[in-house]
């Protein structure tokens, strides 16, 4: 059986780039699809020795650095990638990696992060975040992801079998293509703990771009000077969070694996904002034994257990807000004796890679049977 995987773009290492590894090492024969390829040769390295075809979008000008301003191409880029000779397609996908061409024969499994934010749930968000919610510009980027949310729907039609990260990606899914998806949880990485020591202070990971509101963290620190906050991560947001943070935010930029765990081992707790899909930094700081304070709404709702739960690994709260934060900050010392950090690592070993490939290769195996018994009849 021949296996193409397409994923919707190999800029950053991240979540998705996890599961694609992981999907590589399940079928290490499969040729990798994807927009662009602007990995570093360490992060390459990653994916082994599998072949790696990318759009014509890889050869425009200036795609190193901002392939997104492509973003009105990336419908007719993923369907300019031939998968034709695949019998099986999994696409990877939180954007358009799902519309691939397949062929009559096919079979098309989407292992599906989130139906495309921008163009759906979090489309008036971003549009306002970025500043183009209003005038000529703010019409033409509203008619341009119009235009891509009814091609992302159109082409959903293409995908056999929908596999969602969690039972809130699942319900987005059903909303917007009208078709169930089963549920799987991507894996968490364990990292190995550095030694025990002191914690102190209270940090955050992650991409600095507008739907994670890391500038909501650095307001809520702000309004409590005597508490260290330590942003780690790099992205566009980088000067709006430095204009809302005080003199006790530090930002770290990107640092190394092993560097970036130490400084989360180090924490109080992990601050979590963003209302997202699954949620994987959060159970990664889990398994370093930190617990979380997060915004109680999307995937981190299945995944955290808050203090209404028998054994708590985190503080959850409601609002998307500094002054929620701020809250959640005080109830967390007021009950961190109760969560410790035997509990957060256990919460997070349930999320194991041994798990993701059992689950992922039996779904993919009953379907892809099921396919065959169907195209004999």
């Amino acid at each position: 059986m021949k296996i193409a995987i397409v994923h919707d773009w190999l800029q950053t290492w991240a979540g998705a780039e996890h599961v694609l590894q992981e999907m590589v090492s399940l079928y290490p024969s499969a040729e990798v699809f994807t927009l662009v390829d602007f990995l570093s040769a360490e992060d390459r390295a990653r994916l082994g020795n599998c072949t790696i075809r990318t759009s014509f979008l890889q050869r425009l000008p200036r795609a190193r650095t901002s392939f997104r301003r492509y973003l009105p191409l990336f419908p007719k880029a993923i369907e300019s990638l031939d998968v034709s000779s695949a019998d099986l397609i999994i696409s990877n996908s939180h954007a358009v990696a799902k519309g691939i061409t397949k062929r009559p024969g096919q079979l098309h499994v989407c292992y599906c992060y989130t139906p495309m934010r921008y163009a759906w749930d979090l489309r008036d968000q971003y549009l306002a975040q970025v500043g183009l919610d209003r005038g000529l510009r703010g019409w033409v980027a509203g008619r341009m992801l119009e235009r891509i949310r009814r091609w992302d729907q159109r082409t959903s039609a293409g995908v056999d079998d929908f596999i969602a990260i969690s039972r809130y990606i699942a319900e987005r899914i059903e909303r917007a293509y009208s078709c169930t998806a089963q549920v799987i949880y991507p894996p968490v990485t364990q990292a190995a703990s550095p030694p025990p020591q002191a914690r102190h202070g209270y940090v955050t990971v992650s991409r600095l771009v507008p739907y994670k509101r890391i500038d909501l963290i650095a307001a809520a620190f702000r309004a409590m000077p005597d508490r260290e906050l330590t942003i780690v991560g790099e992205g566009p947001e980088r000067a709006r969070i430095e204009a809302a943070a005080g003199p006790n935010v530090k930002l770290l930029g990107y640092l190394p694996d092993q560097e970036r765990n130490a400084v989360v081992a180090g924490a109080q707790a992990f601050i979590f904002t963003a209302d997202e899909d699954f949620g994987l930094a959060p159970l990664e700081a889990q398994s370093l034994g930190t617990p979380v304070i997060g915004l109680g709404r999307g995937g981190t709702l299945e995944t955290i257990p808050g203090l209404d739960s028998e054994v708590p690994t985190g503080v959850l709260f409601t609002e998307q807000s500094a002054a929620a934060i701020v809250e959640a900050v005080a109830r967390f010392e007021a009950h961190a004796g109760r969560i410790t950090p035997e509990a957060c690592r256990a919460n997070a070993a349930l999320f194991s890679h041994a798990r993701f490939r059992d689950e992922f290769v039996a779904a993919v195996n009953e379907q892809y049977a099921r396919f065959r018994r169907s195209a004999a009849r």
